[in-house]
C-alpha cells in the first residue's frame, strides 16, 4: 500500500540518542552537525528519544542527554520536552503507531511470523562459522501459511516478526560519501519485531523518520549497515526515503575507534574536568569537518556560517586532547575575572579548599547558580573571604589554565595554613645551605620593611628586584636574581612551577608571606 503525505518542502533533521548511557561525544557530535546543518538550511533539528530497549534505558540518561545538549547550546525546535506537531517524541510513547504499520506488513505479506527458537538459531550460525559463511537466516518460516501461524501464536508459542527480503541491490546517494550499495541476499529476512507491541531500532527508526518528515539523516559511520535494512522497510511500507550522510567515526590518539581507554568519551566527563561549552563544540565540529583555510578557533555562531557538509570527511576523525585543550585555554582566556572565578569555585568547594559561608538560609544549593559577590571562608583557618581575593588568585592563573580542573593544583597553596615540600625544592642551582639560609634571611628582611601601604606589586617589584640584583653580587653570582627569587617563590607556594613571587605575595599579603619565608627557615 502506497503511503501518500503532502510533499515535504522544509529541510528537517534529527539526532535520535538512545538513554542507555551518558550523553557520548560522538552523539554530541552527530547532534552538532545536525543542528548545523539545519541552522544553514533554515530548517528544523528535532530531539528523538529512542529507548525501544526498555531493559537499559534510564530516566538519568535522557535527564543528562537533555541537559548537556543544552548546556552545548544546542537547542531543538521540536523533542520530548518542548513537544512539537510529530510527538511523541520518545519511542516507548508511540507504540500503537508501530502496531498500525507491523499490521500492515503482516496483511500485506510483506513480513511473517518466525517460530525458530534461540537454539536452533545458534545452531544455523556455528553451521554457518564451520563453512567459513557469514549467517543469514534460512527463511524456514517464510511459507507458514497465516492460519498455521495464528494457531502456534494461540497456543503461547513465542515469535518474532521478520521482513521478507527481497532479493535485490539495494542503493542510496550518501551525500559525504556518493553512492554505496548492498547486497539485500546478504542481509537475509530481518526481525523487525519481537511482537506487535514491541517493535525493534530499524523498524521504529524507519517509522518515525517518515512520521516526523524527517528529510536529511546525518549520523555516525557506524549506522552505514543498518541503512539498507531502513530503506528496505520503507520501500515496503510505501514511504519516501529521507537522504542519508554518514560521519566518519571518532578515533583515539592510536587511531582506533574512540573508547574509555582514550579518557572522556562522555560530556558530562569532558565538563567535570574543566572544559567549556563553547571550547568542546569547537573542537568537536573539526571532528571530520575542515573550513578549508587554517582557522582553528569557532564560535557556534560562525560554524552556523561556515559548516558544510560537502567538507566533511570520510575517513576517521582522530581525536586529539592537545587540540582542545589548546582551544579550551583559548576560551578560558577570554572570560572576565568575574566569570572565571565563578567558574572555577565549584572545583575549589569540591577539593574543601574553600566553603561557602552564607549570611541567610535562602541561598540556592546549585552550584551554577553562584553570585560573585559572595562570601566564602577558607577550611583550615576559618577566615572569611570575599571573592575578590579568589578573583585575584584565578586572574593571576588564567593563562595558564588550559583546564578549570587545573585551577586547584596551580592555586591550592594559597588556601592553606602549612605547606609540606621538600626542602631540598628551595635550592637554586648549585646553593649551598648558608647561601639558602641567606637568601631567606634577606627576603624577609625585605618583606618586613614593606608597609601595608606599599604592598602592591609595582611597589613591591622594584624593590625586591633591585635586592635580588644586589643579592646575587653579594654571593658573587651577578646578575642571577633567581638566588634570591627561586626560595622565595618555593616558600611562599611549596611548588617547583608557579607564577612570579611578588604577584603571590601581593595576593597572600603581609603577615601570610613572612609567615612562610619563616616555616621554610624552620625545614632548613
Amino acid at each position: 500500500m502506497e503511503a501518500k503525505k503532502k510533499p515535504i518542502t522544509k529541510v528537517r533533521v534529527r539526532v535520535s540518542p538512545s538513554p542507555t548511557g551518558f550523553l557520548h561525544i560522538g552523539t554530541a557530535r552527530t547532534a552538532l552537525f545536525n543542528y548545523l546543518f539545519a541552522k544553514q538550511q533554515k530548517g528544523d533539528f528535532i530531539l528523538r528519544i529512542e529507548d525501544t530497549d526498555l531493559e537499559r534505558s534510564e530516566q538519568k540518561y535522557e535527564e543528562d542527554i537533555i541537559e548537556n545538549l543544552k548546556w552545548l547550546g544546542l537547542e531543538w525546535n521540536e523533542g520530548p520536552d518542548v513537544g512539537g506537531a510529530f510527538g511523541p517524541y520518545r519511542q516507548s510513547e508511540r507504540k500503537k503507531l508501530y502496531r498500525k504499520y507491523l499490521e500492515q506488513l503482516l496483511k500485506e505479506d510483506k513480513a511473517y511470523y518466525c517460530f525458530c527458537s534461540e537454539e536452533e538459531l545458534e545452531d544455523q550460525r556455528q553451521y554457518a562459522m564451520s563453512q567459513g559463511q557469514p549467517w543469514i537466516y534460512s527463511s524456514k518460516c517464510r511459507d507458514l501459511s497465516k492460519e498455521e501461524a495464528e494457531k502456534w501464536l494461540k497456543e503461547g508459542k513465542e515469535a518474532v516478526i521478520r521482513l521478507k527480503t527481497p532479493m535485490k541491490k539495494v542503493e542510496f546517494h550518501d551525500l559525504i560519501r556518493g553512492k554505496v550499495e548492498f547486497d539485500s541476499s546478504l542481509i537475509g529476512d530481518i526481525v523487525v519485531a519481537k511482537s506487535l507491541d514491541v517493535c525493534l531500532y530499524n523498524f521504529a527508526n524507519a517509522v518515525d523518520d517518515y512520521e516526523m518528515e524527517i528529510t536529511h539523516v546525518i549520523r555516525g559511520e557506524d549506522h552505514i549497515s543498518n541503512t539498507p535494512k531502513q530503506i528496505l522497510l520503507q520501500e515496503a511500507l510505501g514511504f519516501k526515503s529521507p537522504q542519508y550522510s554518514h560521519l566518519p567515526i571518532i578515533l583515539g590518539s592510536d587511531r582506533t575507534k574512540l573508547s574509555k581507554r582514550h579518557g572522556s568519551v562522555s560530556i558530562e566527563d569532558f565538563k567535570k574536568e574543566g572544559y567549556l561549552s563553547e571550547a568542546l563544540v569547537n573542537f568537536m565540529a573539526f571532528l571530520g569537518w575542515n573550513p578549508g583555510n587554517e582557522r582553528e578557533i569557532f564560535s557556534l555562531h560562525s560554524l552556523e556560517k561556515e559548516f558544510s557538509l560537502e567538507r566533511v570527511q570520510k575517513g576517521g576523525a582522530v581525536s586529539n586532547l592537545k587540540k582542545l585543550d589548546f582551544i579550551n585555554g583559548f576560551y578560558i582566556r577570554q572570560k572576565s575575572k568575574e566569570k572565571l572565578a565563578e567558574l572555577c569555585l565549584p572545583y575549589l568547594i569540591e577539593a574543601g579548599l574553600i566553603t561557602p559561608f552564607f549570611e541567610t538560609n535562602d541561598y540556592p544549593a546549585s552550584m551554577g547558580a553562584m553570585v560573585v559577590n559572595q562570601r566564602y571562608t577558607i577550611d583550615e583557618t576559618g577566615e572569611k573571604i570575599v571573592l575578590d581575593f579568589i578573583k585575584s588568585i584565578v586572574a593571576l592563573y588564567q593563562e595558564r589554565l588550559k583546564k578549570l580542573s587545573e585551577i586547584v593544583e596551580l592555586t591550592d597553596f594559597f588556601f592553606k595554613d602549612i605547606l609540606e615540600y621538600d626542602k631540598q625544592l628551595l635550592f637554586w642551582k648549585e646553593m649551598g645551605e648558608t647561601e639558602l639560609r641567606f637568601s631567606l634571611d634577606t627576603s624577609e628582611n625585605i618583606f618586613s620593611e614593606i608597609k601595608d601601604k606599599e604592598w602592591q606589586k609595582e611597589k613591591m617589584e622594584k624593590i625586591i628586584l633591585e635586592k635580588a640584583e644586589e643579592f646575587s653580587q653579594k654571593i658573587q653570582k651577578a646578575g642571577d636574581r633567581g638566588y634570591l627569587l627561586w626560595p622565595l617563590r618555593v616558600a611562599l607556594t611549596g611548588k617547583k612551577f608557579s607564577a612570579g613571587p611578588i604577584d603571590i605575595a601581593e595576593i597572600l599579603g603581609r603577615e601570610k608571606t613572612l609567615k612562610r619565608i619563616k616555616k621554610a627557615k624552620e625545614i632548613i
